[in-house]
């Protein structure tokens, strides 16, 4: 993709108006003149940080326009976690559970804003999941459900992009769900927003599929946190992708698909069908 028409799409899908909130910040992670750095996106500027985003990030003094960098997934994982059968939409004829199921995808399984995600060869049935994503921003181990926010960093919307016909005919889940590609992130971390009522929603060429808010998550980001801190210990930069709402259906090589968490931004992939 020319340099300059992947910086229009960065400033179409994140520099318009978001809602206004007071106290949130938006964390990003960009590649630009060689360097990979972290930032705070303030309009179309990007404000450089030095150090970790989680221990106390300074700011460097330097900035660049939005237009002018390759935005990157905003985390680097040790753990990808994700929570399925979330929404009661999504749920269909199956009973409501009693508490979070988990599975994991790989962290070679993140890719960042207008990567491309590949469809393997073999693939036949591959469909998007949009969702909020949780990002971890302190060591939690057997947090209690009221103190878990205090290990929430942020939020980012994510794509659990999966392989239905290998969900179903595999003894796990390995290929559906952790193959390369199949976890775009992004294109910001929020931090400071209200993520029990976010509008979440996915579109595929423009067409809206899927559209709900987090309200209706059966188990809500303070839950989920510390229930998988009962069994892992999550670090800094861990992510958990909370589940997908309603319905879904299988993308096709050249489908452009858009994952909007509301104050978040608009997380932008194309998908491509590998070779042979």
């Amino acid at each position: 993709m020319p340099r300059w028409f992947r910086a229009l799409i960065a400033l179409v899908l994140l520099s318009a108006p978001l809602p206004a909130q007071q106290g949130v910040t938006r964390y990003l992670r960009y590649a630009h003149e060689g360097r990979t750095a972290y930032g705070t996106l303030e309009g179309e500027t990007i404000r450089e940080l030095a150090g970790s985003i989680f221990e106390s990030p300074r700011p460097t003094g330097r900035t660049v326009r939005l237009a002018e960098v390759k935005l990157l997934a905003p985390v680097e994982p040790s753990k990808v976690i994700a929570v399925g059968l979330n929404y009661r939409s999504h749920l269909g004829n199956r009973p409501v559970a009693e508490y979070p199921g988990l599975f994991a995808k790989l962290p070679t399984s993140i890719v960042g804003p207008d990567a491309e995600i590949m469809m393997p060869a073999d693939a036949t049935d591959l469909h998007y999941e949009g969702e909020l994503v949780i990002v971890i921003g302190r060591k939690a181990q057997n947090v209690p459900v009221a103190d878990a926010l205090q290990y929430v960093f942020g939020v980012t919307a994510g794509n659990d992009v999966s392989e239905r016909a290998w969900q179903r005919n595999d003894l796990q889940w390995f290929r559906a769900k952790a193959s390369d590609t199949f976890g775009p992130l992004g294109p910001v971390i929020a931090r400071g927003l209200n993520y029990d009522d976010l509008l979440v929603q996915t579109r595929v060429n423009g067409e809206v599929r899927q559209s709900e808010r987090t309200k209706d998550l059966i188990f809500n980001v303070p839950t989920i946190v510390s229930y998988v801190s009962r069994y892992v210990t999550l670090l800094p930069g861990d992510v958990i992708y909370t589940g997908t709402p309603q319905s879904t259906k299988a993308m096709q090589p050249g489908d452009v698909v858009e994952v909007e968490v509301e104050g978040v931004g608009v997380l932008r992939n194309t998908v491509v069908r590998a070779k042979p």
